[in-house]
């Protein structure tokens, strides 16, 4: 039985580009490019009549940008953000809203962008070094300033060193609490899905929570009295 190729579909602001990722992809058997966008509204009609397999969103566009598009294309089809933007809060964002992986142009070649979205339509995060490593530069200033979440039902401020985190748990909790998937922080950090779930287990343990809801409550410190995993 012959397999059907993966139909993808390609927005992006700048021409030159849009006709060099359509020749690339266009190249392989195992993929065709369904249609091509200059702005995130025809990314959405396009989608919606085509019903692509996978998305490749860029971030910087006019009228509708990607992050304003990819919360509803992500409805549609698994997207991949494909983009020179390299800003911690713009990768960060673009996970939180359901990107499937991040790759930034010329830190990729042409059949590690074709294994991307594989991966990307088959559930398995993608990320190119700039791209985890400034995720991962984020988190870790974040997590070594004093932390000042309050609790809202003692009104005290929750301490994180009680918990006893190694520098690693923190953060992977902070991943966590960011709203990724285990897949997504196996990419970001660089470790096996398998090692997300053994070091998920000890936070777990840890935190005396036994659900994700619950492991953030805490970190958060937000959990209320009587709230299963709050001491």
């Amino acid at each position: 039985m012959t397999l059907l190729p993966l139909r993808v579909l390609i927005a992006d602001d700048n021409p030159v580009v849009r006709a060099g990722l359509a020749a690339l992809l266009s190249a392989h058997p195992g993929l065709v490019v369904t249609a091509v966008a200059a702005d995130g509204r025809e990314a959405l009609r396009l989608a919606r009549l085509h019903r692509p397999d996978v998305v490749l969103l860029d971030v910087r566009m006019p009228g509708v940008d990607g992050i304003s598009a990819l919360p509803h294309l992500t409805q549609l089809a698994p997207v991949l953000m494909l983009t020179y933007s390299r800003e911690p809060e713009v990768v960060r964002e673009s996970l939180r809203l359901g990107a499937g992986g991040y790759l930034v142009h010329g830190e990729f070649t042409p059949d590690q962008l074709i294994a991307a979205v594989r991966d990307v339509r088959e559930g398995r995060a993608n990320f190119t070094t700039t791209a985890a490593s400034t995720l991962l530069a984020e988190l870790r200033t974040h997590s070594s300033q004093p932390q000042r979440y309050v609790s809202q039902s003692q009104g005290e401020p929750a301490n994180r060193a009680s918990f006893g985190l190694s520098s690693r748990e923190v953060e992977i909790m902070d991943l966590i609490a960011s709203g990724m998937s285990n897949q997504q922080i196996a990419a970001v950090c660089f470790i096996s899905e398998k090692t997300v779930k053994n070091h998920i287990n000890r936070i777990f343990a840890k935190l005396h929570a036994t659900a994700r809801s619950e492991a953030i409550a805490r970190w958060l410190g937000t959990a209320h009295r009587g709230t299963p995993g709050h001491a």
